[in-house]
């Protein structure tokens, strides 16, 4: 390092206070202790920290408590906060309230330094502030409570790095709020890159995260780029995440601890700065019970869950969806419809949508397709036969 980064060290255990001082100033910082969190305030009051690390169980104010006030006062602190693996629901709630990772006790002290390497170095501190971003104009329909609810939870945790864990029946729209993130985030200048973990082989699908080096093995001919470096200070979106194999999760929750990997046949780690969104229509705590799915991973991923309802929940959106879509196919397809007359929106709205907003997508393209190219309106006639008998 060319000038040291002095970092704040709060614990009640003399033992472990000592430990990260000493293996703090190895690696070239400047550290302070603290006992409590009483007197981590009036350190943080006297000196100018980039990075504080505390414990949560303490004498007085916990360490959550301690995040919150420098939160307040100090809001450009990084904060790492190390708790023990049963509390990991509250340290998760941290992060929604700004916390910059957690750790586990008894913790990784390699991984604790990378943490705090990430959170004092400027290239990873968090983008600016995504206010600007959140004028931007974005196509999201939402009349029913559920979906302007789950809108304004987007705008509010657009601008942090947090993992998103969106979830809901297939077609439901978690690709849509995957890109409406990014385009809502100060990351939204950078790429947002896709990828589907459903039905690839494992060795596909590595190779896909992660790329490989030349000659890594038979037919490599070339160095390739994996997903997670083409979305290098972007974000990537993993949908279907509870289809990823038990060795990929393993490699995933790395990128995830340690922001960096390994392609296949790399000799040296990579560097990442990603914001990471996944989706999925699986109950993914029965699959950690049917130990399918690692609960580590699972606590790194929802960091914010977002649940998108159906849309047979969410029936105040359907008309408004229609005639998105109509638009939207008319013009693609050459046609003039514009409208929908009362029968054919009565159809729409007596059904009941198993498959979705990708079904009412499909159906509306459909109708277009099958109406006359001089029809400026859509009839019940037009639409799949059962939905005239809704």
């Amino acid at each position: 390092m060319n000038e040291k980064k002095n970092i704040l060290i709060v614990d009640d255990e003399p033992n472990i206070r000592r430990i990260l001082q000493v293996s703090f100033e190895k690696a070239g910082y400047a550290v302070a202790v603290a006992e409590d969190a009483h007197r981590a305030q009036q350190a943080m009051e006297s000196s100018r920290f980039d990075c504080m690390v505390t414990d949560v169980t303490m004498p007085g104010m916990t360490g959550y408590e301690l995040q919150t006030w420098s939160q307040e006062h100090f809001p450009n602190l990084p904060v790492v906060i190390m708790t023990a693996y049963g509390t990991i629901p509250q340290a998760i709630t941290a992060i929604r309230n700004g916390a910059f990772e957690f750790v586990t006790k008894p913790f990784d002290l390699e991984n604790l330094k990378k943490i705090v390497s990430a959170a004092v170095n400027e290239d990873s501190k968090p983008l600016p502030s995504a206010k600007k971003a959140k004028g931007k104009k974005v196509d999201f329909i939402a009349e029913s409570p559920s979906m302007k609810e789950i809108y304004e939870l987007v705008e509010q945790v657009a601008d942090s790095r947090a993992s998103v864990l969106i979830t809901g029946e297939s077609g439901a729209g978690k690709e849509v709020i995957a890109n409406l993130l990014h385009t809502l985030s100060p990351r939204a200048t950078k790429p947002l890159i896709a990828c589907s973990c459903a039905a690839m082989p494992e060795t596909l699908l590595e190779s896909e995260l992660f790329g490989y080096e030349k000659g890594a093995f038979t037919g490599a001919v070339g160095a390739k780029p994996g997903r997670f470096e083409l979305a290098d200070k972007g974000s990537l979106f993993l949908d279907e995440i509870g289809e990823i194999p038990g060795t990929i999760q393993a490699k995933l929750l790395r990128v995830l601890q340690e922001r960096e990997f390994e392609r296949h046949g790399a000799t040296k780690p990579t560097k990442v700065d990603v914001r990471l969104i996944t989706a999925t229509n699986r109950d993914l705590h029965a699959e950690v019970e049917a130990g399918n799915f690692r609960l580590d991973l699972l606590y790194r991923l929802q960091v914010v869950e977002i649940h998108l309802p159906p849309l047979r929940e969410r029936r105040e959106d359907i008309l408004p969806l229609a005639a998105f879509f109509l638009t939207k196919f008319s013009s693609e397809n050459e046609r003039k419809v514009i409208s929908m007359s009362l029968a054919a929106q009565n159809s729409l709205l007596a059904y009941n949508w198993p498959g979705n907003v990708r079904e009412l997508s499909n159906v509306i393209e459909r109708a277009v397709v099958m109406s006359n190219r001089e029809e400026e309106q859509l009839e019940a006639q037009h639409l799949p036969k059962q939905l005239q008998v809704a």
